[in-house]
């Protein structure tokens, strides 16, 4: 793979010390060998001048739909339930290979180019290799797996599944995939969340969750409705009945957590339960506002994440930092939410949601190569006199500044440039998939 050296950048560590400072990195296959103000006598296949530029660890977002991308803007002013019934579930359904494959590759290019490094990826039931195959080709790191969902009459039925079904073809999924290229994929169970899965299913996830050592993802208390419903059929609210049946522990990644009581919280903090926080997606789809300043003064895990183009619409870590800090101060004053607390969220945060902190979400000699270099110098971003780096990165910085990506010591894009797929032709492909997949909708609602 080579070398890289970046020279004279501004460096936002993310280290202990959240040290900045003017200095080179360089880079060795896919890790980083050096830091320094001015690392001398240096080689390297390609150096990169970033004098006037802004290198900072790549985003980690912890909960995204990549199949759910060609979705965008078809589910539009509908709340939970309805955005799932009426709209996403019967969109899944009309899926195939090709579809999926066009979905996960408008995503990943538009997470690549606006800094995302790793995700955490929830497919739908079907065609989970077709994902799989896009995110190997392109280099994104993710943590991935086949949605499963064996319960409920209102689903379509191209996506009810039989549940050992589900578990089989999610374990030939993990023995496939888990692993590759050396780590940067790995495989997590998801089921969908309580309402559509039995509880024989969520058992023997918690069961293969502990036999293989891998991650489970899962929604949990997004919406007042949903919560509803778990109550009504298993007596319990959902956190309470995640860890009745063994799923509550440190591989658990939950997605949103809006509606959470005492009793919930902790036995997350207890447990090391890991919060993926979707501020952009519960405001479209009107789920509420999580207490996060609240999870973390009582130290739980918080990681930000997009979710789905459907209910959002984009996939945009900037655009998610900046709404996970503002959305909070009406409620809990000016301080709150502060600038560095979101960035740690959106990067060593997430890196530690996926268990990989000592690998990625800082800049730091032996970690991996996943970096974005923005370019800050615009009327947006200035003036930068006195300005701290981080505040003018989530409060005024958007995804155009970021204007080359790195990912395990790749080059991914380069002066906004993709190298890993041709951005003309997932364009083309994603409008030509979509159009087919709406001429099936009328046959596949019922």
């Amino acid at each position: 793979m080579g070398s890289i050296l970046i020279k004279q950048a501004e460096i936002v560590t993310m280290n202990k010390d959240e040290d900045i400072f003017i200095g080179d990195i360089l880079i060795e296959d896919t890790r980083i060998k050096g830091i320094g103000r001015r690392l001398e006598n240096v080689k390297a296949d390609k150096i990169i001048d970033g004098r006037g530029k802004t290198v900072i660890p790549g985003f980690v977002q912890t909960h995204i739909h990549l199949c759910q991308t060609a979705f965008r803007g078809k589910g539009d002013d509908l709340e939970l339930m309805d955005w799932l019934q009426k709209r996403i579930w019967p969109l899944e359904a009309a899926h195939d290979e090709e579809s999926v494959y066009y979905s996960a590759m408008l995503g990943i290019g538009e997470l690549i180019q606006s800094g995302t490094t790793s995700i955490v990826d929830m497919e739908t039931v079907h065609h989970t290799e077709s994902a799989f195959q896009a995110i190997a080709s392109t280099g994104i790191r993710a943590l991935a797996g086949k949605v499963m969902m064996d319960k409920g009459t209102e689903v379509p039925k191209a996506l009810q599944e039989n549940t050992q079904q589900s578990i089989q073809q999610s374990v030939d999924l993990l023995e496939k995939w888990h692993g590759y290229d050396q780590g940067r994929i790995q495989y997590a169970f998801t089921p969908r969340f309580v309402v559509s899965c039995t509880e024989p299913l969520l058992k023997e996830v918690s069961k293969l969750s502990e036999h293989y050592q891998v991650k489970v993802h899962t929604h949990a208390s997004e919406n007042r409705g949903e919560i509803e419903i778990v109550q009504a059929e298993t007596g319990m609210r959902n956190v309470v009945y995640l860890d009745h049946l063994g799923l509550a522990n440190d591989r658990l990644i939950l997605a949103h957590c809006v509606w959470l009581d005492a009793e919930e919280k902790r036995i997350l903090k207890e447990r090391g339960v890991k919060v993926t926080h979707c501020p952009g997606s519960n405001l479209k789809l009107a789920s509420g506002i999580a207490e996060i300043p609240d999870l973390l003064s009582q130290d739980i895990a918080v990681s930000l994440g997009a979710d789905g183009a459907p209910c959002n619409n984009n996939l945009d870590m900037f655009n998610e930092m900046r709404l996970a800090a503002l959305i909070q101060k009406p409620e809990h004053g000016p301080t709150t939410m502060n600038a560095r607390t979101v960035f740690r969220m959106a990067t060593l945060g997430g890196a530690k949601a996926i268990g990989l902190e000592k690998e990625i979400g800082s800049i730091e000699v032996g970690k991996k190569a996943d970096l974005a270099i923005l370019d800050l110098n615009d009327f947006h971003t200035y003036p930068s006199f006195d300005v701290d780096t981080i505040s003018r990165i989530v409060y005024s910085a958007t995804r155009a500044d970021v204007e080359s990506t790195m990912i395990n010591g790749r080059i991914v894009m380069e002066n906004r440039i993709m190298k890993t797929l041709d951005k003309q032709l997932v364009l083309n492909e994603s409008n030509r998939v979509m159009k087919r997949l709406i001429k099936r909708l009328p046959t596949l609602t019922s």
